[in-house]
């Protein structure tokens, strides 16, 4: 099961970066989608990049070699000569020889192999935590690309929220220009006081000053939402004005689903294996090492001082060698009680995990709901209070009604279109914390 889920999660791996190379990157003024926004940032952004990296670095070391399960081979070749050299020897006899300007050279040649055949199972157990550390390499790159989908998401439809606040900004001073002129065509018939139309000019220009404000907020969220892309935040762009909701989350399955699925518990739960292959190698250095060496040499000697004069051999050689470990002043007894602790520790850090999924999921599912149901009492709400302005637009056009109640009305539109706007963020918002818990995002 571990091994198919390894299977998916690089091809997911594989599938994310395919997409994303053949990416177009974002023109000035282009119209930017949710969809194309999250394909720039999946190519782009810091994060993604580093995961990658660290995950290719993981599968590239992930190699029988690298566990020490392969032997090693090595070439030599040496060549000492000592020229003109001076040589006095005293020969079993008692007598002397001596020499001058005498040579001596020695050639020697080899070719090497040294294998370990057993080493306690650690090197097996190295190219199984080597296949585990890939495996988590690539959980942890789609752990990256979940959070960053999440970040851009967000950061997408902030902005979104922002330009609908500018819209309804925008209304309602349209709403004011209204009452302006319908305060000036009345006072200048001696209908109303100059108050009046001064407090309607007043509260126009507020209106204004929030538009000015709101379209200040929109530029940073713009810029927000440019960094997280990895691209110039002096770009501009355009993006769509409407937040879709289409998600409903089926409650029975989601803690099942969010066990199963999550990238963070799938990390701690491949983190405590790790754990539990290192306890098994710290175990394993109690038991002997075996290993073979052989290979095939070459070597010449010419001394002409020597009653022999050149000396030559060859051919192969094989030997091998066993270590007993009997007493290592307890450093594997230390090195076996390190590693039980972390395995403790990891099994501790993966029911906190579980606990804090669990956690999320209720809080998220609840926040999901809870917009829901404000949505659907304040589109009501929203709806009123139009139908209130409206109506006071056109009593006011009769002199039925006054300034003050077009401006109680005009403020109970505005935020009743406030709460609406932050309600549908808030529940895009939820939505897409569900996802990236359940891993669904980017899928």
């Amino acid at each position: 099961m571990n091994q198919a889920r390894d299977k998916s999660m690089y091809k997911y791996f594989i599938a994310v970066f395919l997409c994303c190379s053949v990416f177009t990157p974002l023109c000035r003024g282009a119209l930017l989608t949710p969809e194309s926004a999250v394909q720039l940032a999946l190519k782009n952004n810091y994060d993604i990049t580093v995961a990658y990296t660290n995950a290719q670095t993981a599968r590239i070391q992930n190699a029988p070699g690298n566990a020490g399960m392969l032997p090693s081979i090595s070439m030599t070749g040496s060549d000492l000569f000592e020229p003109a050299n001076g040589s006095k020897q005293l020969l079993a006899g008692g007598s002397t020889s001596r020499a001058s300007n005498a040579h001596y050279n020695t050639v020697s040649a080899g070719l090497a192999l040294d294998w370990t055949l057993f080493d306690g199972g650690r090197m097996f157990l190295t190219k199984q935590k080597l296949t585990m550390l890939e495996s988590l390499g690539a959980i942890q790159f789609k752990n990256s690309v979940q959070q960053t989908v999440y970040d851009v998401i967000t950061a997408y439809y902030s902005i979104v929220q922002q330009k609908q606040m500018l819209a309804s900004i925008n209304e309602v001073i349209a709403y004011n220009n209204e009452r302006v002129l319908i305060l000036q065509t009345s006072f200048n018939a001696g209908l109303v006081p100059k108050t009046a139309l001064l407090q309607a000019q007043i509260d126009l220009n507020v209106y204004r000053e929030n538009a000015l404000v709101q379209s200040t907020v929109i530029s940073t969220a713009k810029r927000t939402l440019l960094q997280l892309l990895g691209g110039n935040t002096d770009t501009a762009f355009d993006i769509i004005d409407s937040i879709p909701f289409e998600y409903a989350p089926d409650k029975t399955q989601l803690i099942k689903s969010v066990y199963a699925h999550n990238t963070m518990l799938q990390a701690a739960q491949k983190q405590l294996d790790i754990s539990g292959l290192s306890l098994r190698d710290a175990q394993s250095r109690r038991l002997p090492n075996v290993t073979l060496s052989g290979g095939y040499f070459f070597n010449q000697t010419n001394n002409e001082v020597s009653t022999t004069r050149m000396n030559r051999s060859w051919g192969p050689q094989i030997g091998g060698a066993i270590t007993i470990p009997l007493y290592q002043a307890g450093s594997v007894s230390r090195q076996i009680a390190v590693a039980q602790l972390q395995v403790q520790s990891d099994s501790v850090a993966v029911e906190n995990v579980k606990r804090t999924l669990t956690l999320d999921m209720d809080n998220a599912l609840m926040s999901f709901e809870n917009q829901q149901a404000l949505f659907d009492i304040e589109q009501k709400n929203e709806l009123l209070a139009k139908e209130n302005l409206d109506i006071e637009l056109q009593r006011l056009r009769f002199g039925q009604s006054t300034s003050l109640d077009m401006h109680q009305a005009e403020e109970s539109y505005a935020a009743s279109q406030t709460r609406l706007i932050t309600i549908r963020y808030n529940r895009k918002v939820a939505e897409t914390k569900l996802r990236q818990l359940l891993a669904e995002l980017e899928q």
